[in-house]
């Protein structure tokens, strides 16, 4: 759930690794795959087909010989298939907010870094449903030549591996060194594990957990009745005409509120007011830094998101629940999975919380599976899975190298 763009804003001024770093993995392109069509339409949860499907997704390192050093990393609700790198394609697919600063997990992934693409060949990919080049509602729908809208079907987590899982066959891949995410990807790194047991060797679980709390189902649905009540909606059918901006900068700024702490709204904004003297201006207006804040993320959120995706994409996060592979029994569930797994809460994280991945772990543990769990102590809240990179790495990298 986490926005890995805004993330990086509240942390302390970041020097970025440039283009031509030799941790960067540089300049980068999409590759846009055809991965279903009329002949072989992609069956959903849903109990619908759709066709065709494209896929948006990035390519960093080499494939070995034996195409058993891949890695797939999964992105978060309103992320994309740019973990790293610079877009070199970004004013072309007029992407502009990506011309000042790399890939979401630029961080984590590059040569010498967690993700290490001297070592590994990474792959991320863009989600069904999604704005950023994959099929998404507002794509043209082929039956009636018009972007979907609200037409197009309700997709779930089920949905993006089994999609994932053609992408990864296309290139040839037949079992994955490892699949990893945080927050929503790492709900889609464990159902990698469940519904294709043993074709990912190891699995990296961050900030994430079996399912959504029913705190944040409440929240997902506030957010998505702010947009649905936006004056411009228009049951979906905006495109070409004024988009429900309102709404979903309303939906971004109470997305953002779970993602961080009480500790870290307490550092970056305190109750400190906009107008430098630290006294109250009696109005209504923006009078709070924390308010100003929250005001900037929601509108740079508009311009880079569609309000349809973030509907379901965000009721996609609401159905995932991994105890449905064991009729309700996560225990059950997790006797499913053959990878060896590491899961890493954070302590301050209310949206995914520490004692959810907790109980994760003891469920994979009960079934002798192997597994690493570590609690970060860290005040950055749910987004701590992007910013607590110096702790990370350590344990990405010893676990994907065989010391755990």
């Amino acid at each position: 759930m986490s926005d890995p763009l805004n993330a990086l804003v509240g942390k302390k001024p970041k020097r970025y690794d440039g283009p031509d770093s030799p941790r960067s993995v540089g300049w980068t392109e999409p590759l846009r795959v055809r991965l279903a069509d009329e002949g072989n339409p992609l069956p959903l949860d849903c109990g619908e087909t759709i066709a065709p499907v494209d896929v948006e997704c990035e390519i960093y390192g080499e494939m070995n010989e034996n195409r058993d050093n891949v890695i797939l990393i999964l992105h978060a609700l309103s992320g994309d298939a740019h973990a790293a790198g610079w877009d070199a394609k970004a004013e072309e697919y007029s992407r502009l907010w990506r011309k000042t600063r790399p890939g979401w997990w630029d961080s984590m992934v590059g040569p010498g870094k967690a993700f290490d693409t001297r070592k590994y060949c990474v792959i991320c990919s863009n989600v069904l449903g999604s704005c950023y080049g994959t099929t998404g509602p507002s794509s043209i729908d082929p039956a009636t030549g018009r972007p979907y809208g609200l037409r197009f079907p309700v997709v779930t987590v089920g949905d993006w591996v089994r999609l994932q899982e053609r992408l990864v066959t296309y290139l040839g891949i037949e079992r994955l060194f490892a699949v990893a995410g945080g927050s929503l990807g790492g709900q889609q790194a464990l159902e990698w594990t469940l519904v294709y047991p043993g074709r990912a060797r190891l699995a990296i679980i961050l900030a994430s957990s079996a399912r959504l709390s029913d705190q944040g189902l409440a929240f997902n649905m506030v957010g998505r009745h702010a947009i649905i009540s936006d004056p411009s909606f228009n049951g979906g059918d905006y495109y070409g005409g004024p988009a429900p901006d309102r709404g979903l900068a309303i939906a971004r700024m109470l997305g953002h509120i779970t993602y961080l702490s009480e500790v870290s709204m307490h550092q970056k904004f305190g109750r400190r007011y906009r107008n430098g003297n630290n006294t109250p201006g009696f109005h209504l207006g923006i009078d709070f830094e924390v308010e100003s804040y929250l005001q900037h993320q929601g509108e740079a959120f508009v311009e880079r998101f569609d309000a349809n995706s973030y509907l379901y994409l965000s009721r996609a996060m609401d159905y995932y629940d991994a105890a449905t592979w064991g009729d309700g029994d996560l225990d059950k569930a997790c006797s499913r999975a053959d990878s060896k797994f590491l899961l890493v809460s954070f302590s301050s994280d209310w949206l995914y919380t520490p004692e959810q991945m907790k109980e994760l772990a003891l469920a994979l543990c009960r079934n002798r599976k192997p597994v690493t769990y570590v609690n970060i102590s860290s005040s950055y809240g749910h987004d701590a899975f992007l910013l607590e990179v110096e702790k990370l790495e350590p344990l990405v990298q010893r676990f994907l190298e065989g010391r755990r």
